[in-house]
C-alpha cells in the first residue's frame, strides 16, 4: 500500500498544517488517484503568511542589491544540485514527460533565477540633474513592500520562479500560493529557498481560490500577482481595487499562428504542432489557432493532420511521448466539451477523443472548416487542439488574427521580410513571433494586452513591474 504524501504551508521559515486542520487530495493525473494532501489554507494562515513577510521586509528591503543576488545566486545553485527531486515532484503532479521537464523546464528555470540575480545590481533611473533653480532632483526605485502571488497548474515550478525571482531580486517579500492541484513542486521549492532565505522572506500556503481571494483582499500586501484563467485575473483585480493595490495579470491566451503561401509547409507544420501539443496544449501561448492562406489550406492540413496522428501522449516515463494528460478532470471535461460542440461546418481531421481509460489524456486534434465566430475559435481551449481557418489576404489574416479578446502571443510563417515588418506592427498582441513560435528568453519581456492582463514577466520589464519610483528634491541652499 502505497503512503499518502502529507504536503505543509511554509510560513515564517518553518512547515505548517493549516491552523484549522483542513485539507485537499492531490491527484497525479496520470492515474487520477490521490497520492498526497496539501492544506486548504484560510483567513488564519493567511494572516500569519502576511504577517510573517511583513516583518522580514525591512531587512530584507535594507539588504545590498550584492547580498540579494548572492542569495538569488545560491538558489539557483540549489535547484540545480536537486533537479531530480524538482523534477519527480512536478511529474508526479502533474504527468508531464520526465525527458522534457529535464530538459525544457529545469534549465530555463534556473537562468531565469540567474538573470533576476544579475538584475538585482542593474537598477536605472534618470541621472540626478537641476530641473528647477538651486534644486537638485533625482529618482529612487525601491521595493513594493509584500507581494501576494498566485502561480497557475501548468507550469508549477516555472510559474513559481516567474513570481518570486523578480519580486526578491527587487527587495520583496513574497507569500506565493500554487494551484491547488498541483502544490507539491511548490512545496519542494519554499524548502528550498528557506535553508538560504531570512525567515519570512518567502512564504508558500496551499489553497483553493477562497485561499487565492483572502490574498488579493488582505490589507497587508502591497501588490497582488496572478498567473491563471481570465475570470481569476478578474476576481483577483476586483479585490485587490478594493484598497487600491497593485495588480500584476498575466491571464489567458489565443495565439494566432498565420501561414502564408511562401512558407515552407514542412518546417511550419513540424514547429507548429510541437507548439500547439507541447504541455498537451496547456499554455496561454500555444500555437492553437492557425489561420493558413486558402493557396496552401488543403495541403497544410493534411500535413497537420498527419503529424497530429505521429505524436503520442502517455506516460511520463515513455521517451516517445510529447506531452502527458490534461491537469485534471475539469480540465479534461472542458476540452472534450469544445469537440462535442463543434458546429455543423467543422471537421475533426485528427484526434478528437480521450485517450485511456485511466488518467486524463487527450489526442492530438486538428480542426477545419471553423468561422471566425466559432466557440473554438473565440475561447481558450488550453488542449492539444490546434483549429485551422483559411484566410485570403494579409488585411484578412490581420483582422482574424486580432478578431478575438485575447492579445498575449503570435507567429507569423513567411518568408517576404516586408510582409513579417508589417504583420509585427498590425498584429495586436504582446509577443509576435517571425517563422518559430513559442521560444522564451529570460532577457525579453513575457505579456500580453487586452484580456491577457496586463505587467511583464522576465526581463527587465518585469523586473520594474516588482520596484515603485520615488522622487526626491533638495534644495542647494539648505
Amino acid at each position: 500500500m502505497t503512503r499518502t504524501k502529507i504536503l505543509r504551508n511554509h510560513i515564517d521559515g518553518e512547515f505548517r498544517d493549516a491552523a484549522d486542520g483542513r485539507t485537499t487530495a492531490v491527484v497525479n493525473p496520470v492515474t487520477g488517484a490521490a497520492y498526497a494532501t496539501a492544506p486548504l489554507s484560510g483567513q488564519v494562515d493567511v494572516d500569519a503568511a502576511m504577517a510573517a513577510a511583513a516583518a522580514a521586509f525591512p531587512a530584507w528591503r535594507d539588504a545590498t542589491p550584492a547580498e540579494r543576488q548572492k542569495a538569488l545566486l545560491k538558489i539557483a545553485d540549489a535547484f540545480e544540485e536537486r533537479a531530480e527531486e524538482l523534477i519527480a515532484a512536478e511529474v508526479e503532479n502533474t504527468g508531464k514527460p520526465i525527458g522534457l521537464t529535464r530538459s525544457e523546464e529545469i534549465p530555463p528555470m534556473i537562468d531565469q533565477i540567474r538573470f533576476f540575480a544579475g538584475a538585482a545590481r542593474m537598477l536605472e533611473g534618470r541621472s540626478a540633474g537641476e530641473y528647477m533653480e538651486g534644486l537638485t532632483s533625482f529618482v529612487r526605485r525601491e521595493p513594493i513592500g509584500v507581494c501576494a502571488q498566485v502561480a497557475p497548474w501548468n507550469y508549477p515550478m516555472m510559474m513559481a520562479v516567474w513570481k518570486f525571482a523578480p519580486a526578491l531580486a527587487a527587495g520583496n517579500t513574497v507569500v506565493l500560493k500554487p494551484s491547488d492541484t498541483t502544490p507539491a513542486s511548490t512545496v519542494l521549492i519554499a524548502e528550498i529557498i528557506g535553508s538560504i532565505l531570512p525567515k519570512g522572506v518567502f512564504n508558500v500556503i496551499c489553497g483553493d481560490r477562497d485561499t487565492g481571494r483572502l490574498m488579493a483582499e488582505h490589507p497587508t500586501p502591497a501588490m497582488a500577482s496572478i498567473t491563471g484563467s481570465l475570470r481569476a485575473g478578474m476576481s483577483v483585480a476586483e479585490s485587490a481595487a478594493k484598497d487600491v493595490k497593485r495588480v500584476h495579470l498575466e491571464l489567458g491566451g489565443k495565439a494566432p499562428v498565420v501561414v502564408f503561401e511562401d512558407t515552407d509547409i514542412r518546417k511550419a507544420v513540424e514547429d507548429i504542432s510541437v507548439a500547439g501539443y507541447f504541455n498537451a496544449g496547456q499554455d496561454c501561448t500555444a500555437a492553437t489557432r492557425v489561420l493558413v492562406q486558402e493557396s496552401i489550406h488543403d495541403e497544410f492540413v493534411a500535413a497537420l493532420a498527419k503529424a497530429a496522428a505521429e505524436t503520442k501522449t502517455g506516460h511520463p516515463d515513455d521517451e516517445d511521448v510529447l506531452y502527458g494528460p490534461l491537469n485534471n478532470p475539469s480540465q479534461l471535461k472542458q476540452v472534450a466539451g469544445f469537440i462535442e460542440r463543434l458546429p455543423a461546418h467543422a471537421k475533426v481531421e485528427a484526434g478528437g477523443h480521450q485517450v485511456g481509460e485511466t488518467g486524463y489524456f487527450y489526442a492530438p486534434t486538428v480542426v477545419s472548416g471553423l468561422r471566425q465566430n466559432d466557440e473554438i475559435i473565440q475561447q481558450e481551449v488550453f488542449g492539444p487542439v490546434i483549429t485551422v481557418q483559411s484566410f485570403r489576404d494579409e488585411d484578412q489574416a490581420v483582422e482574424w488574427a486580432n478578431g478575438v479578446d485575447y492579445a498575449l502571443a503570435s507567429s507569423v510563417w513567411t518568408k517576404d521580410h516586408g510582409r513579417t515588418m508589417r504583420m509585427s506592427r498590425k498584429l495586436d498582441f504582446g509577443c509576435v513571433w517571425i517563422n518559430t513560435h513559442i521560444p522564451l528568453v529570460a532577457e525579453m519581456p513575457h505579456g500580453g494586452f487586452k484580456k491577457s492582463g496586463y505587467g511583464k514577466d522576465l526581463s527587465a520589464y518585469g523586473f520594474e513591474d516588482y520596484t515603485r519610483i520615488k522622487h526626491v528634491m533638495t534644495s542647494l541652499d539648505a
